[in-house]
């Protein structure tokens, strides 16, 4: 009979999330979450007077734990709980400083494609992400390889993954993702960040198909294909982020060729610029987690203090007339009011237009977000 004593001194502290951890540093843990709940109110012209909605919802209401044990072994356990159903999002394990290799990651989590879809959207700028999100689902199960190189300035992902999380939706289902990125400039003040990915996917199903509203969560889909007997299909994106001070660019474009009979290619790109008033910097993170979350100069109720005021505008564009399904832009205008660290107030003003057969459909959307995350 073998006996197994362990021995650690633990402790815990608050820093935007409640974390324990032992003295020597091998073992973490960390517990969290985010609420965010939006309204939102639009009008939308379909061929004809001008219909009015309104609505509200939880986007996000999500719990976590992560952790880290013996060092170089990592997890994080991840649920949503909104609309009223609970589903897995991040559910992975990973081991790092594996020789000859680098990192290992393993279970259900984002295929390492697009600068914002890997940015958490505690973090994004916007309250949606932009069009080129539609081209694929962000999160599937499956490993991983990844590296940083050149004091981290280049880092390398490839993996290979099933859609879904169930065996059925995983019959006969095959992503290969990768990505490499590269950071020329990264300083206190100022960061370039350039990236490519491409993706190879394949479907028991052979369909391949996209659905777009103008980046109202709540609001109208405006836009819509679906092919059929596909055999593969190809996602080349690629990604820039330039942040000096307080203003901030970023741009991708990601291209999306569905392989039939003929290759059809689908097309997706949005630009955006914001700029703290209040002279806050965007903060990177890394390669694979994209941009950090924002600390306001002064707090909100710290004396004086009113927080972080951060303006943005967005265009957003996706072309299908390939496939005769036409076309969607719009225009975003956000103000952000970053209270604290965990806390921010978002008002965005979309400005939407899809263009299918010759016919325009316009919807304008004035929707604001309450976030709080720890």
């Amino acid at each position: 009979i073998s006996t197994f004593s362990f021995s650690q001194n633990f402790n815990s502290n608050w820093s935007n999330g409640f974390k324990i951890s032992s003295d020597d540093g091998d073992f973490k843990l960390k517990f969290g979450g985010r609420i965010m709940y939006d309204y939102a109110c639009w009008n939308t012209n379909f061929n004809g007077p001008d219909e009015s909605f309104s609505g509200s919802e939880f986007r996000r209401v999500r719990l976590f734990n992560s952790g880290q044990v013996y060092k170089n072994v990592k997890y994080k356990i991840q649920f949503d709980f909104a609309g009223e159903e609970v589903s897995f999002k991040d559910v992975y394990m990973e081991i790092t400083k594996v020789p000859f290799v680098g990192n290992v990651k393993v279970g259900h989590f984002k295929e390492p494609f697009r600068l914002e879809a890997l940015t958490s959207s505690k973090y994004i700028t916007f309250m949606e992400r932009g069009f080129p999100i539609e081209f694929y689902p962000e999160r599937n199960v499956g490993l991983m390889l990844y590296n940083s190189f050149m004091n981290n300035k280049l880092s390398v992902q490839a993996g290979i993954f099933q859609n879904g999380v169930s065996e059925e939706a995983q019959n006969d289902n095959r992503n290969i993702t990768s990505r490499i990125t590269f950071l020329p400039i990264n300083n206190k003040n100022q960061l370039l960040h350039l990236g490519i990915g491409f993706s190879n996917r394949k479907n028991a199903e052979k369909t391949y198909s996209i659905s777009a509203r103008p980046e109202n969560h709540l609001g109208n889909k405006l836009l819509s294909a679906s092919i059929i007997d596909v055999e593969h299909t190809n996602l080349i994106g690629t990604e820039m982020a330039w942040v000096m001070g307080p203003l901030s660019i970023q741009g991708e474009y990601v291209v999306s060729s569905v392989k039939t009979n003929e290759t059809i290619n689908f097309t997706s790109y949005y630009g955006q610029i914001s700029y703290f008033l209040t002279g806050e910097t965007k903060k990177y993170k890394n390669s694979l987690a994209g941009f950090d979350r924002i600390s306001p100069s002064k707090n909100m109720g710290d004396g004086d203090g009113l927080g972080a005021l951060e303006l943005a505008v967005r265009y957003s564009s996706m072309d299908l007339s390939e496939a005769n399904r036409g076309a969607l832009n719009d225009i975003t205008l956000g103000l952000n009011w970053h209270l604290n660290p965990c806390t921010r107030i978002m008002f965005n003003y979309v400005m939407g237009n899809a263009d299918v057969n010759s016919e325009e459909t316009y919807e304008n959307t004035l929707q604001m977000r309450m976030q709080i995350d720890f």
